[in-house]
């Protein structure tokens, strides 16, 4: 069984239908700030994407350049695999239905290939509430998928707290859990990080940054949580110093706790709900972090930009565009609702 309170199952498809805007933007940070100023003389370039999965897309998705050159500027990228990947899905009516997701080795191959996101540089989530929609054998299959991919993963307890990553003369520590699960505890425990509250500060040693990748807080809401934002501090207190959440599947603000970045929401970067779903759940972003790589500062955040993007409907896949190449009452729409959640960019 799921773990989600009935006042969440309740409100899904309401909010589904029209997603949340109740929250106060001027509480948060700006959509992007410099915070060194000279920059430092050596960085390196994070970039976070959101959910992926293949629900909305039946081939591979089409990428504008601007945003396949923005990805291709990063040294590492880090995204939430929301699908497992198998060939044959066990549960094949959930599949069919959506409510059980699932992709092929091949679609996210190719998927991977058509946003300019190599291999190497991709470091991929398996700490989310549909990991196990295939059940056990479909989690086996995902990791042997990802491994013979040469993609890199984090979130399972396998792979323990904290993986660290050398990305250029920095190292990078990388942490993900999930809060929620579709599953039994039983089937997570195990395989899934679900511990949102270790002592993390054991795991700031050895490394120039420490990251976390949450999937939290409520779907379909623009704002996050008062809960989801304690949690935010909590990680922050205990030396976590760049947080990029999953799971809202809509654009979240972005914080800023003394020196940690906190993105509470990226959205989703290949469709993970219905293939007709509305637009505000189409808005997407990738976070930019520049993370200085000078000997007095390392790990320190020189630089942040979320780049929000929408994904257009075409045929029997999707088309990533920027919010600038949008036209008429679609882009008045979009503006109208990154103005609601980020405030004047």
């Amino acid at each position: 069984m799921s773990n989600y309170p009935l006042s969440y199952k309740l409100s899904w498809l309401p909010r589904f239908l029209k997603p949340s805007l109740g929250g106060d933007a001027g509480v948060f940070a700006p959509i992007a700030a410099t915070l060194m100023d000279p920059p430092p003389a050596s960085m390196v370039r994070l970039a976070f994407v959101g959910d992926i999965s293949a629900i909305a897309n039946r081939s591979a998705p089409q990428c504008d350049p601007a945003i396949a050159e923005l990805l291709c500027s990063a040294d590492l990228v880090v995204g939430n695999c929301e699908s497992p990947i198998v060939e044959r899905p066990s549960a094949a009516l959930g599949t069919m239905l959506g409510t059980h997701h699932a992709m092929t080795e091949r679609f996210l191959a190719e998927a991977l290939g058509a946003v300019g996101i190599s291999s190497e540089k991709l470091v991929l989530s398996l700490a989310n509430n549909h990991v196990l929609d295939q059940g056990i054998a479909g989690f086996d299959e995902t990791v042997a998928a990802l491994k013979r991919l040469g993609i890199r993963t984090i979130g399972t307890i396998e792979g323990g707290p904290v993986a660290r990553l050398a990305v250029g003369p920095l190292s990078i520590g990388l942490a993900a859990f999930t809060l929620w699960r579709n599953a039994d505890a039983d089937l997570f425990a195990g395989r899934v990080s679900m511990d949102s509250d270790p002592d993390w500060a054991r795991y700031t040693g050895g490394v120039d940054l420490l990251c976390a990748v949450p999937h939290w807080d409520w779907e379909f809401r623009h704002f996050p949580r008062d809960e989801t934002r304690a949690l935010a501090r909590r990680l922050a207190a205990q030396g976590v110093g760049l947080i990029a959440g999953h799971h809202a599947h809509v654009v979240q603000p972005v914080e800023r706790i003394g020196g940690t970045v906190v993105a509470y929401g990226l959205g989703d970067f290949f469709g993970t709900a219905f293939a007709r779903q509305p637009w505000p759940g189409r808005i997407g972003g990738i976070m930019i972090v520049d993370v200085s790589a000078d000997a007095g500062t390392p790990g320190a955040i020189a630089a942040y930009r979320l780049h929000p993007f929408v994904r257009l409907r075409v045929g029997d896949h999707e088309r990533l565009v920027e919010v600038e190449e949008l036209q008429g009452a679609l882009r008045q729409k979009v503006v109208g609702r990154l103005d609601a959640v980020f405030g004047r960019r």
